[in-house]
């Protein structure tokens, strides 16, 4: 029998509780509250977050050319508890959540009309769509994957090969040593864990919204406080189920059915748009996203455009790393029996190079569609209030049987945080309770249905009464993810400290 670790499990989820009363009982002095200490952190660390983020997708590469990358997770005669395909889907659907359906269509636009000042690009041109694209290209792709699989690896490898335990904390073992076990490894967990009900509000502040844009759009129920309510209702009630049902069921049957639709969606895409203009627009703008890949990756730290990063850049890092400590724990649990070098290739290229393409796709076909109509932009459906979340839609209205495609899409939507929330309030229901093992035993349901009301709260309050007009709903999300992220900033960076000394002492595994 589980028992639940009171101070892993009650910090946060007494101090979140009261953000919850706080916001509905005044919302608005609760956002600007919040608002105010996000713009605070963002003034005076955002370089960190592009620095940091940059170094860890470059340690991983070390690392996958290390001698470290020969090491077999679990040791010599460890079993894979996964097959590649399945691995490969439940990893991208923990990963991908909503966020490259919902920002996928929509952020290339703000990019192609307003684009950094300092490049002296002309809005709405050729090269602003070639940066647009490129952009998303960078936040979606190589360094965000990057910073996911620095995580998990070094939770496998702890939790695996060093006989640590199921927590955070584990995640220092290499720098700390069994001082991390004491109180220090407790809060690690919980601080953790408001990280993650931060960026897992986030995202569902996301899913609700391209829920909510896509009812409207389809059934002409307008998204009001209330409708995004019983969005937010109905995925938390879906993922709590799938994650009461354990690893190896909910998680693995959705992630496969997710990943499927992928994939019929993008094929279809590609064939019925302008296929050759997505294609050659695609490379040509990734070109210019590796030919620029370090400039890029530092924009408002090595050049002047600050504002313009901590809206974008600095925003998808922290996003990122609010949810890469919980799903380090997940993504680390399920790759038992394959070597570092595999872990590397199944966490981070194939779901970046997965991310290339859905952007050569969807990102290219949003700029082509704008071009095409200067009298009813898709910038226009942009700027209009939630007008973000039915940017795709709008795409999809102009291919053959858009009424289907829109259902498809719509369905995709609710799956994937579905997917990636049930996954991710697994690894937080495991570490708020004593014990849990590598197997099949499961963490108590009662703890999962805490962690997915509370989540589903926050995510519904954030983009129900933050920010106005076109971007009602946007400043929520960017407001939660900056938040949870900074934590775990400092968190990944003595995981990154204490994989070079790994990696300098491969020895260690043998």
């Amino acid at each position: 029998m589980k028992q639940l670790r009171p101070f892993v499990f009650w910090p946060p989820f007494l101090v979140l509780i009261g953000v919850c009363i706080f916001s509905l009982i005044d919302p608005q002095e609760m956002i600007s509250v919040i608002a105010a200490l996000n713009s605070g952190m963002m003034g005076s660390l955002g370089w960190l977050f592009s620095v940091g983020a940059l170094a860890f997708f470059l340690l991983c590469l070390m690392v996958y050319f290390s001698p470290l990358g020969k090491i077999k997770i679990g040791g010599p005669l460890a079993l894979p508890l996964l097959n590649r395909w399945r691995w490969f889907s439940i990893t991208l659907c923990t990963t991908i959540a909503t966020g490259i359906l919902f920002w996928g269509t929509a952020e290339p636009l703000f990019h192609l009309h307003a684009p950094p000042p300092s490049l002296g690009l002309t809005p709405n041109s050729r090269e602003a769509a070639t940066f647009a694209v490129s952009t998303m290209y960078m936040h979606w792709s190589l360094i965000p994957y990057g910073i996911y699989t620095l995580g998990g690896l070094m939770f496998a490898l702890c939790y695996y090969n060093l006989n640590q335990p199921f927590s955070l904390g584990s995640m220092l073992y290499p720098i700390l040593g069994n001082r991390v076990h004491r109180s220090l490894g407790t809060w690690i967990d919980a601080l953790c864990l408001f990280c993650l009900v931060a960026g897992m509000a986030a995202s569902l502040g996301a899913g609700i919204l391209i829920i909510s844009g896509g009812l409207e759009h389809m059934a002409g129920i307008p998204a009001s406080i209330f409708v995004m309510g019983m969005v937010a209702l109905a995925i938390v009630l879906s993922f709590v189920a799938s994650a009461a049902s354990g690893l190896l069921r909910g998680i693995r049957i959705l992630s496969e059915i997710n990943v499927s639709i992928f994939i019929v969606l993008g094929v279809f895409m590609l064939l019925a748009g302008p296929t050759l203009f997505l294609v050659s627009f695609g490379l040509e703008s990734f070109g210019e996203y590796l030919t620029n890949f370090f400039t890029r990756s530092l924009i408002g730290t090595i050049t002047p455009d600050v504002e313009w990063a901590k809206s974008w850049t600095i925003f998808n890092w922290t996003n990122w790393l609010a949810w890469t400590p919980i799903t380090a724990l997940f993504l680390g649990r399920i790759a038992l029996g394959y070597t570092v070098r595999q872990f590397i290739v199944f966490n981070l290229f194939l779901p970046a190079l997965f991310a290339c393409v859905w952007i050569m796709i969807f990102s290219v076909s949003a700029i082509h569609y704008d071009f095409q109509s200067p009298g009813s932009s898709l910038y226009a459906v942009l700027n209009q209030e939630g007008g973000a979340s039915r940017v795709i839609f709008s795409i999809l209205e102009k291919l053959p049987f858009a009424q289907i495609t829109s259902v498809v899409f719509f369905v995709t939507a609710f799956l994937s945080y579905v997917t990636a929330a049930d996954s991710n309030t697994t690894a937080m229901s495991g570490i708020s309770v004593t014990k849990p093992d590598s197997g099949s035993d499961e963490p108590p349901l009662y703890v999962k249905i805490a962690w997915g009301s509370l989540i589903g709260l926050i995510a519904w309050i954030m983009v129900s009464f933050a920010g106005e007009g076109k971007d009602k709903g946007l400043d929520g999300v960017k407001i939660l993810s900056n938040l949870g992220g900074f934590p775990a900033l400092i968190l990944m960076l003595f995981v990154a400290w204490g994989m070079v000394k790994l990696m300098l002492n491969p020895q260690k595994f043998r």
